[in-house]
C-alpha cells in the first residue's frame, strides 16, 4: 500500500506529465488545423465526430462543445457506424475521426466507407504514419511523447491531447463566427450559465409581493408589513414616490435604542437613498450589487417608480451563484 505522500506524488506526477504533453501540442497547430476550420465554416452540413474506445468518449465531449458554441455536430461511434449508423452522414457533412494510433481495425473498416461517400475526412491522430493519417484529407496532429500511465499503455495524455485540440477547434470556430454571449445564452436557456446571460430582475421580482408603507405610518404598521410580505424589508413612500427603505435589521437596531415604539414612524428609522435596481437589469448584476454591499434585497424600479423587491433567495433558487 502506498503512503499518503506517495499517492500525492503520483497525482502531481500525472498532472505534470499531461501538462507537458499539452504544452507541446501548440506547435502541432498548423495549416491543416486552419484548413479544417475553414472547411467546417464553409460547409452546409454538420460535423460528424467518430472514434473507438476512449477516443469515442472524447469525441462525444467535443460534439457537446461544438453544439453549445454554434457548430452543429453529431457523435457517431466507429463500431456502430459499420453496423448501420453510417446512415447518419449526409453528403455535406464533415467527418472528424479520432484515433491515437490511427490503425485500429474499426477505423480501417470505416475510413474507406467515408472516402467512398465523398465526405471531407479530418484525422485527429498521434501517428502521422498511420492508415488514418494517410487516408484523411486533413491531418490534425495530437502526437504526444508518452502517456501519463507509468506503463505507457492506458490512454491518458493522448486523450487529453485530443480533448484540448477539440477545444481549440471549437474556440477557433466560435471566434470566426463572431459567436457572442447572447448567442451562447440561446443555446443554454435552462442552465445557470445561460441564466446569467439572459435572466432579468423583471423575471423574478414579479413573483413577490410588494411591501410598502407611508412615511408617517407607525412602526407597528412597518412590522406588520415586513412580516406579512416575508421579504425582510419594505419600501417607504410619500405620495407614491420612493423615500427610503426599512429592513428587519433596522427594526432590531431601533429596539436596541428604544424601550417603547410609541410615536416612532417609518420616517424615523428608514434608510434614505436605499440601494435600488432597474427591473431590466440582469439578475447576475443584481447579485453582484448585493454581494458588494453585503445586503440581501434590493428595491426594484421601473424608471423612478417603485415596483417591488428582489431578494437574494430569489436569485439562489435559480441556481445563480
Amino acid at each position: 500500500m502506498k503512503t499518503l505522500e506517495e499517492i500525492i506524488s503520483i497525482g502531481k506526477r500525472t498532472i505534470n506529465s499531461e501538462a507537458l504533453a499539452i504544452s507541446e501540442l501548440e506547435i502541432q497547430v498548423e495549416k491543416d488545423f486552419a484548413a479544417a476550420v475553414e472547411k467546417i465554416l464553409n460547409s452546409n452540413g454538420r460535423v460528424i465526430i467518430t472514434g473507438i474506445g476512449k477516443s469515442a468518449h472524447i469525441a462525444s465531449k467535443i460534439v457537446a462543445t461544438l453544439n453549445s458554441t454554434g457548430t452543429p455536430a453529431i457523435f457517431m461511434h466507429a463500431a456502430d457506424a459499420i453496423h448501420g449508423d453510417l446512415g447518419i452522414i449526409r453528403d455535406e457533412d464533415v467527418i472528424i475521426c479520432l484515433s491515437n494510433s490511427g490503425n485500429t481495425p474499426e477505423i480501417k473498416v470505416l475510413v474507406p466507407l467515408i472516402i467512398e461517400r465523398g465526405n471531407l475526412l479530418i484525422a485527429f491522430t498521434g501517428n502521422p504514419d498511420s492508415y488514418l493519417a494517410q487516408k484523411a484529407n486533413l491531418l490534425v496532429s495530437t502526437r504526444i511523447e508518452k502517456e501519463a500511465c507509468p506503463n505507457n499503455l492506458a490512454p491518458t495524455s493522448s486523450t487529453t491531447a485530443q480533448l484540448v485540440m477539440g477545444d481549440a477547434l471549437a474556440v477557433a470556430l466560435l471566434e470566426c463566427r463572431g459567436f457572442t454571449t447572447e448567442d451562447f445564452a440561446k443555446f443554454h436557456p435552462g442552465g445557470a450559465i445561460g441564466k446569467k446571460l439572459y435572466l432579468k430582475v423583471d423575471d423574478l421580482f414579479v413573483k413577490n409581493e410588494m411591501p410598502m408603507v407611508n412615511l408617517t405610518d407607525p412602526v407597528s404598521q412597518v412590522i406588520v408589513e415586513i412580516s406579512s410580505k416575508r421579504l425582510g424589508a419594505t419600501a417607504v413612500l410619500k405620495n407614491g414616490q420612493l423615500q427610503g427603505m426599512i429592513t428587519d435589521g433596522d427594526l432590531r437596531r431601533m429596539l436596541q435604542k428604544h424601550t417603547t415604539i410609541d410615536g416612532i414612524t417609518a420616517a424615523d428609522i428608514m434608510t434614505t437613498n436605499p440601494r435600488t435596481i432597474d427591473k431590466e437589469t440582469l439578475v447576475v448584476d443584481a447579485l453582484s450589487l448585493m454581494r458588494k454591499n453585503n445586503i440581501t434585497q434590493l428595491l426594484v424600479l421601473d424608471g423612478t417608480k417603485y415596483v417591488g423587491v428582489i431578494h437574494l433567495h430569489d436569485i439562489l433558487k435559480e441556481g445563480i451563484l
